[in-house]
């Protein structure tokens, strides 16, 4: 194991990540499902499935074309605006999603859609190419691991600051805010995709 390769891959991907989308994911995520563990184990294991193919891949995926991956993202981005927007609409209305009586049911849908988001979010992001590119001249292990452990302290710190918000603000304003929050950064994906 190479120490200077954690600590390199540590400080690099937590420094990028910490204002990136997927934190803002995984902040909105948790605020919507109120199941801090399964938010954070799916966004654990989606980013840490990130990091793996990111050290696994080296360059590789460095050559995926950015216009396609900025385009996937500004979709599943505004896609999910439009349903955090929607599910505000019901809050706001008096109509909540409650727990049915299998509680272990719900706790891994809840895990699986934040797989689902945060992987797809996450793909092509600068962090996976960072780490790739650090994979790519340094001990990959050892980058995956540093890489992995920053990814797993982000999303705890989404996870929390989540829980915070529900304190502060009414669900039905935060997941108008979180809409917008997304429909920016659809915007952002997509003016990538245009420029290429």
């Amino acid at each position: 194991m190479d120490l200077a390769a954690v600590v390199a891959a540590f400080a690099t991907v937590f420094v990028a990540e910490l204002p990136d989308k997927t934190m803002l994911a995984t902040i909105v995520l948790s605020a919507r499902f109120r199941r801090p563990r399964a938010v954070w184990i799916g966004a654990a294991t989606a980013l840490t499935t990130q990091m793996a193919i990111a050290a696994a891949a080296g360059q590789l995926l460095s050559l995926l074309p950015s216009r396609v991956v900025s385009a996937v993202v500004a979709v599943l981005f505004a896609s999910g605006a439009v349903v955090l927007w929607r599910s505000a609409d019901d809050d706001a209305e008096g109509v909540t999603a409650t727990a049915g009586p299998d509680l272990a049911v719900d706790w891994w849908r809840v895990s699986v859609t934040v797989f689902g988001v945060v992987f797809l979010a996450e793909w092509g992001d600068l962090t996976q190419l960072a780490t790739a590119s650090l994979a790519s001249q340094r001990h990959a292990v050892s980058v995956f691991v540093g890489a992995a452990v920053a990814m797993l302290s982000v999303a705890a710190i989404g996870v929390i600051a989540g829980r915070a918000l529900l304190r502060v603000l009414p669900e039905h304003l935060l997941r108008r805010i979180a809409a917008g929050i997304f429909t920016a950064l659809a915007i952002v994906a997509a003016i990538n995709a245009i420029r290429g």
